[in-house]
Order: C-alpha cells, then sequence, then structure tokens
C-alpha cells in the first residue's frame, strides 16, 4: 500500500482536542514562490504548479537573480497564458515580484507573505524537488476544518533516493527543533509548510535566508500556546537534485538552522515584535 495514501498525522503535541472551523470549503491558495537563478526550471515549475486543480494564485518573487530568470519572468508577465494554459479550468492568477537586491530566501518569503491574496499560502520551491500534486492533498485538512498549518512530510513517504547525509541532518534538526519547540513533525525542514492567512500575518518573522524554515515552526509553536492552533502532517513526494544540478543550501546553513531553533524556539517573540507582526499584516489600521 502507497504510505501516502495514510491519514493526516494527528499526533502533535500542541494539537487542541478536534473542531470545526470556520473556512469556506472553497478557499483560494497563494502559492509564494521565491526564485533564484532558475532559468531552466522555473517555467516548467510554474506551469506544473498551474496545473494543479486548485483556485489559486502564484506569487513568484524573483530575489535579484542574474542568469536569465528575470528575461523568462518578463516573457510571464508579458504573456500569462505561458503558465496559465496548463490551467483548462481557469482557476490561476500570477504574479510576478522582484526584489532589488538579493537578500535571500526568506526575504522573498516575506515579501511574498505580504502581497498574498489567498485565506490559505503555502510555499513552493522553484525547483522540481516538491511535486505540486501534493497540494490538493496538503489543503484537505484545512478546508475541512480540522487543522490551521499543514506539513507535508517527505518521510511519512518513505526515503527512496534520499541521499544519507541528508538524511541524517534533517533527522537531527527536526528531533532538536521538536525537543526545543514541543511538537513531534517528522520533517521540520520541509518545503511545503501550509498555512492559514492569519497565522502568517501573526508570525513575527525575521530570517531572511534559510533559517526561515525553523525560525517558522518555533514560531507557530509559540502561536500555539496563545491561540487555537492544530498543526498535522500529510506524506509527499519528493525527489532530491544535488548541488551539481543547482541545489543552493550549503553545510553552513545547518549550523544556522541549529541556532535559529535556539534562539527562536527558546526565546517567545516580544511584544513589540508581535505588534510590529500586526501591524505590517494590516497597514491600513
Amino acid at each position: 500500500m502507497d504510505s501516502r495514501t495514510d491519514p493526516p498525522s494527528q499526533s502533535n503535541r500542541l494539537t487542541l482536542p478536534a473542531r470545526r472551523t470556520s473556512v469556506p470549503r472553497s478557499v483560494k491558495l497563494s502559492i509564494v514562490i521565491p526564485v533564484f537563478n532558475e532559468d531552466r526550471l522555473i517555467l516548467d515549475v510554474l506551469r506544473r504548479v498551474a496545473a494543479v486543480p486548485l483556485e489559486k494564485e502564484l506569487v513568484v518573487v524573483d530575489d535579484c537573480s542574474s542568469d536569465g530568470t528575470a528575461g523568462v519572468l518578463a516573457r510571464v508577465e508579458k504573456d500569462p497564458s505561458l503558465v496559465t494554459s496548463a490551467d483548462p479550468d481557469g482557476r490561476t492568477q500570477v504574479r510576478i515580484l522582484r526584489q532589488v537586491v538579493n537578500r535571500g530566501k526568506g526575504a522573498a518569503l516575506h515579501r511574498g507573505f505580504a502581497e498574498a491574496s489567498g485565506e490559505v499560502v503555502v510555499v513552493q520551491d522553484a525547483d522540481l524537488e516538491y511535486d505540486p500534486q501534493d497540494l490538493p492533498r496538503l489543503m484537505g485538512p484545512i478546508e475541512r476544518g480540522e487543522a490551521e498549518v499543514v506539513y507535508g512530510s517527505r518521510f511519512k513517504a518513505g526515503r527512496a533516493g534520499f541521499p544519507f547525509w541528508h538524511t541524517l541532518a534533517n533527522r537531527l534538526l527536526t528531533r532538536l527543533s521538536n525537543a526545543v519547540t514541543g511538537l513531534r513533525v517528522t520533517d521540520m525542514e520541509t518545503c511545503y509548510k501550509m498555512m492559514r492567512a492569519d497565522v502568517v500575518r501573526d508570525l513575527p518573522l525575521r530570517e531572511e535566508r534559510f533559517g526561515f524554515e525553523p525560525e517558522v515552526t518555533a514560531l507557530i509553536a509559540h502561536l500555539a500556546r496563545r491561540r487555537s492552533l492544530r498543526l498535522v502532517e500529510v506524506p509527499i513526494a519528493y525527489r532530491p537534485r544535488s548541488v551539481a544540478d543547482g541545489k543552493k543550501i550549503r553545510l553552513k546553513d545547518a549550523f544556522r538552522a541549529v541556532y535559529c531553533i535556539l534562539r527562536y524556539g527558546l526565546v517567545p517573540p516580544s511584544r513589540p515584535a508581535l505588534l510590529r507582526a500586526a501591524r505590517e499584516a494590516n497597514p491600513a489600521e
């Protein structure tokens, strides 16, 4: 039996008793896609995401790419049908944003989250490691009112094709994160973190590079202590690529991840940080 058909895990210690929430049965998904130097893959990635059968917007943030990525995105901006033709039902919008200087994945995500207009938000890396066809399965628990946050776990689907050191580093970082936050996730470093938009707006995010993953997990754990919040996991597919193929994360990012787990996990956000996050989420107030 394919383990990816298993129901979402409900074992998280911070998960509150099951209840229904007022989420519309059909919601708009904002898919935030940070991009840096992916001219060979970005058009294919956008088409695959557009083909997902959901009401959605693609919020593409070019982090000041130095290859041909900007040119590809300019073509898409001029003619969105290059991407939306993959969606026969016409349920896809495409928005292109540009960073004036290269600031990192986290900073690109901050920009994308601020611009997102959907009721639910998810991150999609601009490569082919993650399969966008998993997104409707991640959306399921949120649409059914069973969760506010859903993580796609690569390890719940098996470890076929995972490099040994990649697996070891992810396991160690996830265990450290769980020990600090009190969560019991199996894949803290997953790209597929889907959240209701009101959850994202309550997170005082600061990390501008790959520290985003442990930071957002720690902040979700703190938020779960202040308001009703449930996190579940669902298994997803994963096809890792190598540094030679364009993978950008390095060993130094693992050390930064340890720092972020301890920094954001052990120290709750200050009141000024929470107020700043609220102002950024509601600039008109």
